[in-house]
């Protein structure tokens, strides 16, 4: 069963994420202003697996690059990939098949039109903050179809993130998952690839006393345009490290790539390959196959 944590954060203290203890406590519903214990039945970690992965066929519109010279990566790309000591991956379309909020919004009854703005926000057409906002505001879910949608359709995992993973886990290289998407839906899929919780960078729901939805967390540094990159620049500064890599699709994942940010961008392109933000990327890849590779 997936424990999920719903906590204020303040300013003063954006990248927290407090740790509950392991008893489990009945459910409490909190306003903005507090925090609550989200359990997630139904979704299974393990055995069987909860998360569909490999097998799953990828559409075809992702199986194709731009034809740009930075599919193929030139001697400096490799060394940073090879050299990294910390590599921060976006989850929607990267790290999972889906969009969790447009997952959200279909199994809630909306989702063409919030499908619409998440493709706004993706391209960098429109500010991030007011695609979430006006996203959110066309189904407003509330926490018990937030629960109900992980039990009925957990995320599904892209092919080979798993075994990724675990390779830059086994050279000590630290991983995180610094997203524009929800917190509660990403806790059991940082469980099942074993990124410790407090490597979440990720929005969050807010709910009222009877679960009901009452917004989010503006206080999150990836609630608005910019946000991936104060994430990052964050990560860096407050663990030193000397060599980090952004991994994405989205122009909110380009974002991150700049001084006191990531060393390097890399545009997963094997869910949706987004045009102009692979144009700009250090390298293209369309599978994880192709990062695997060299670290083998």
């Amino acid at each position: 069963m997936a424990r999920l944590v719903s906590a204020r954060i303040f300013p003063s203290q954006w990248f927290q994420v407090s740790r509950l203890p392991s008893i489990r406590s009945p459910l409490n519903w909190h306003s903005a202003a507090g925090s609550g214990d989200l359990s997630f039945r139904g979704v299974k970690l393990s055995n069987p697996p909860g998360f569909v992965a490999a097998a799953l066929e990828v559409p075809k519109s992702a199986r194709h690059s731009p034809g740009s010279e930075n599919c193929l990566p030139s001697e400096e790309v490799i060394r940073t990939w090879c050299d990294a000591d910390a590599v921060c991956f976006d989850v929607d379309s990267t790290v999972c098949l889906d969009e969790g909020i447009d997952e959200l919004a279909d199994f809630c009854g909306a989702g063409p039109a919030v499908a619409q703005w998440t493709a706004k926000a993706m391209t960098g057409s429109i500010a991030f903050e007011e695609a979430l906002a006006a996203r959110l505001s066309l189904f407003e879910p509330s926490l018990y179809q937030v629960n109900e949608c992980m039990e009925k359709r957990p995320p599904r995992i892209s092919p080979g993130i798993a075994k990724l993973i675990r390779m830059l886990r086994a050279k000590n290289v630290d991983v995180y998952l610094v997203s524009g998407g929800f917190r509660q839906m990403f806790k059991p899929i940082a469980l099942e690839l074993g990124i410790p919780p407090e490597n979440i960078y990720a929005n969050q729901l807010v709910f009222g006393n009877s679960g009901e939805y009452v917004g989010f967390d503006p206080a999150e540094p990836t609630s608005r345009s910019g946000g991936k990159a104060v994430a990052v620049q964050h990560i860096r500064q407050k663990f030193g490290y000397k060599t980090l890599v952004m991994i994405g699709d989205g122009a909110t994942d380009l974002e991150a790539r700049q001084p006191g940010g990531a060393d390097l961008f890399i545009c997963y392109g094997g869910v949706q390959m987004r045009e102009a933000v692979a144009a700009k990327a250090d390298w293209v890849v369309s599978d994880f196959q192709e990062l695997i590779a060299y670290l083998a």
